[in-house]
C-alpha cells in the first residue's frame, strides 16, 4: 500500500499540528539552515501581515514552523502549530498552553523565536522561561502596546508588567511607533530595540478603483462626501463614535464602516435607534478595497491605540486627506495640518471641526491627498522589506535608503 503524502495532523503534548510524512521531511531537512518558530495570536494576522516574510525564511532554507490560535496554512511551512489562546492574558487557558509549549519547546531546540501581537507574545515567552531559553534567539515585534499615557495608571501598570517579568526572554523588541520605542528603552524590554516603518503595505493590490461607478451604486451624489473606516469593530477601534457624530454632519456627508468583529452588530443598532440606516454603510469584511478607497472622500480613525494603522497608510496612498484621533500610531503617519488633521481623542467637537474644514474646501482635500500619496511610499512593501525582515529575524538591519522620509510624522 502506497504511503500517503497528505499533512497529517499529530498531537504532542495536548497541541495539536500538522507534520509532513517522513519522506518528504527529508528532502526538507538537507536544505534548513535555521529552526525557525513564527508566531502570532490568530491566523489572520498571519495571513494578512507575514506571508511575505515567513516565504522569504522559506526561500532562505530556514525550517519554519507558524503557531497562533487557529488553523493557518502557508505554502511550504514545515509545520504549523494551532494552540489555543484567550485575550485574557492570566486565562487558565494560556498559562496551560505555556506550559504545553514549553514540553515542545525543550524538544525542538528552536533557533530563532518571531513573536508577533501582544497576547503570542506573552504566551510564547513564558514557555520559553518555563523550557530554559539556552541559545534561542527571541525577536518581539510589536505592532503596538495595548496602552499609552491616557491610559489609567494601574491599567497601564498591570499591562506594562508581563513585558517587565519577560524582558529577560527577549534579545529584540521591534517597534512602529515613537511612542512605543520610547516605552521600551525607559525599561529596557528587550537587550536591543529596533524601530521598524511598519511591516509594509503591499500596495499593488490597489488597483485605480471606480469612483463614480461605486457611488452611483451606493446613491451617492458627486456633491456628496463619504468618508472611509475600514477596521475590526472593537472597542478599540471606536466606530460609536463616528456613528454618534454622524447626526451633527450634513445631510450629504455618508460613513462607510467596512469590517467585521464582535460590535458589529451593536453598532448597527445604534444606526437604527439615531436614523442614520441611509447614511452609515456596512459593506462587511472586503478582501478588496481599492473601489471604496476611491470613491471616499475623506478617510477617518477614532481608534484608541495603534501600532502603525494600515487603513491610514492605505488611504493615504490613495491620495485622501486623514481626519484621525491624536493618538500613537496616527500622530507618527499624519502630518498635522500638511495631510490632514489630528483630534483630541473622544472629543466629539473638535472631531467635527476638522471634517467640517474639509467638507467644505475641495482644493484643500485634493492638496492634502496629494501630500499624503508622496508620504506612504516610505512604507510600501517593496521599499521596506528586506530592512524589516531583518529587523524581524534578528539580524543586523542595513541603513534604509533616503531614511529622512521614513521617519515618524511626529518627529
Amino acid at each position: 500500500m502506497k504511503r500517503s503524502r497528505k499533512k497529517q495532523a499529530i498531537r504532542f503534548g495536548g497541541l495539536l499540528f500538522y507534520e509532513k510524512t517522513a519522506k518528504m521531511q527529508r528532502k526538507v531537512v538537507f536544505k534548513t539552515m535555521r529552526k525557525v518558530l513564527y508566531c502570532a495570536s490568530n491566523p489572520t494576522h498571519l495571513r494578512n501581515f507575514h506571508i511575505p516574510y515567513i516565504q522569504r525564511l522559506l526561500s532562505r532554507g530556514d525550517e519554519v514552523w507558524t503557531l497562533c490560535s487557529g488553523d493557518f496554512a502557508a505554502e511550504g511551512t514545515f509545520r504549523r502549530l494551532n494552540l489555543s489562546m484567550r485575550k485574557n492574558v492570566l486565562s487558565p487557558t494560556n498559562l496551560l498552553a505555556a506550559v504545553r509549549l514549553a514540553g515542545l519547546l525543550r524538544r525542538e531546540s528552536f533557533d530563532l523565536i518571531c513573536l508577533h501581537t501582544s497576547l503570542a507574545a506573552f504566551v510564547v515567552r513564558l514557555a520559553v522561561l518555563l523550557a530554559g531559553k539556552g541559545k534561542t534567539r527571541v525577536v518581539n515585534t510589536v505592532h503596538g502596546y495595548l496602552f499609552d499615557d491616557r491610559t489609567f495608571f494601574l491599567k497601564r501598570q498591570l499591562l506594562l508588567l508581563p513585558e517587565l517579568l519577560l524582558r529577560r526572554m527577549t534579545d529584540r523588541v521591534v517597534v512602529m511607533n515613537e511612542w512605543d520605542r520610547v516605552l521600551a528603552e525607559k525599561h529596557r524590554l528587550g537587550r536591543e530595540i529596533v524601530w521598524i516603518p511598519g511591516v509594509g503595505v503591499d500596495f499593488s493590490r490597489f488597483s485605480g478603483g471606480e469612483r463614480e461607478k461605486l457611488r452611483a451604486a451606493l446613491g451617492i451624489n458627486p456633491e456628496d462626501i463619504l468618508l472611509l473606516y475600514p477596521a475590526e469593530f472593537s472597542g478599540r477601534k471606536n466606530q460609536r463614535f463616528l456613528i454618534r457624530a454622524m447626526t451633527k454632519l450634513p445631510e450629504r456627508v455618508f460613513l462607510a464602516l467596512p469590517g467585521e468583529g464582535s460590535l458589529l452588530e451593536d453598532c448597527r443598532r445604534a444606526c437604527d435607534s439615531l436614523g442614520l440606516q441611509r447614511r452609515v454603510l456596512f459593506p462587511g469584511q472586503l478582501r478588496d478595497l481599492s473601489d471604496w478607497y476611491a470613491a471616499a472622500d475623506i478617510c477617518v480613525s477614532a481608534s484608541r491605540y495603534e501600532g502603525l494603522p494600515f487603513n491610514i497608510m492605505e488611504g493615504m496612498h490613495a491620495a485622501r486627506p486623514v481626519v484621525a484621533s491624536r493618538i500613537k500610531g496616527h500622530r507618527d503617519l499624519v502630518k498635522e495640518g500638511a495631510g490632514g488633521f489630528l483630534f483630541t481623542w473622544g472629543d466629539e467637537e473638535e472631531y467635527l471641526d476638522c471634517v467640517r474644514t474639509l467638507l467644505e474646501d475641495g482644493e484643500l482635500r485634493r492638496i492634502m491627498g496629494e501630500k499624503n500619496r508622496r508620504s506612504a511610499e516610505a512604507y510600501a512593501l517593496e521599499r521596506v522589506e528586506a530592512p524589516v525582515f531583518a529587523a524581524m529575524t534578528g539580524e543586523a538591519v542595513p541603513a534604509a535608503e533616503n531614511a529622512e522620509e521614513t521617519v515618524p510624522a511626529s518627529g
